[in-house]
């Protein structure tokens, strides 16, 4: 997973929260990934998925980021799996590039989150150069620990054993092997998702990963490799 393909529209929007059909929308897909059903079920699209993500994004923005909304259709280019569509719906508000507050909903509901993914290897060696400072390295654990004890799982992908150098006993080893760095709650289809309670539930969560999105933007931040 990336979060490379995001894009920012600007299409009227009128919703209020997230409808509970934008679940049941991702249920139905799950047993209908092709191209005739989502014709057939576009509009719905637009009114239960698109349409009120889009204002939740924009309603965070101003104290989060950049709104981005990922684009439902999948590349299968270079890819076995030929299913055209995604099986949710993602979203990010950014702090830096590559680097935020993010939030879907798919068929188990909301779930939010944040972190980066790298998109240059400078970033991986700031990374792991931070992780193994003692100072930013224990603030980082902290933050980590905090979240997990919050219900946030940790995700990114890592090394199946551990980097080149870096020694069996390090005291940070599990961060040390991440390659990226980001976490994930879900929150299901809580009263308030289809209600303008939404923007300050999601905000409040948010709130909880800010720590981690700043220790990225200090300690990391953006590539500073040339694009290929």
């Amino acid at each position: 997973m990336t979060w490379a393909a995001a894009w920012v529209h600007n299409d009227a929007v009128t919703t209020v929260g997230i409808p509970f059909d934008a679940v049941d929308f991702y249920a139905e897909l799950a047993l209908n990934n092709n191209r005739g059903w989502w014709a057939a079920n576009a509009e719905r699209y637009r009114t239960s998925v698109k349409a009120p993500l889009t204002r939740l994004l924009d309603d965070l923005a101003p104290r989060f980021g950049d709104a981005h909304l990922f684009r439902p259709h999948r590349d299968v280019r270079f890819s076995a799996d030929k299913r055209p569509y995604k099986s949710e719906q993602g979203g990010l508000c950014l702090a830096a590039p590559g680097m935020g507050h993010y939030l879907r909903i798919n068929a188990d509901g909301l779930s939010v989150g944040g972190g980066y993914y790298p998109s240059g290897r400078d970033q991986l060696a700031r990374q792991r150069a931070a992780i193994d400072s003692a100072g930013s390295g224990t603030e980082l654990a902290q933050i980590v620990q905090a979240l997990t004890a919050d219900g946030f799982e940790v995700g990114g992908d890592q090394v199946a054993t551990r980097p080149r150098g870096v020694p069996a006993d390090h005291p940070r080893l599990d961060l040390m092997r991440r390659q990226s760095l980001v976490v994930l709650k879900n929150v299901g289809e809580p009263t308030w998702l289809p209600t303008a309670d939404v923007v300050e539930r999601v905000a409040e969560q948010w709130a909880r990963i800010t720590p981690l999105v700043e220790w990225l933007v200090t300690n990391v931040g953006p590539s500073l490799e040339p694009r290929r």
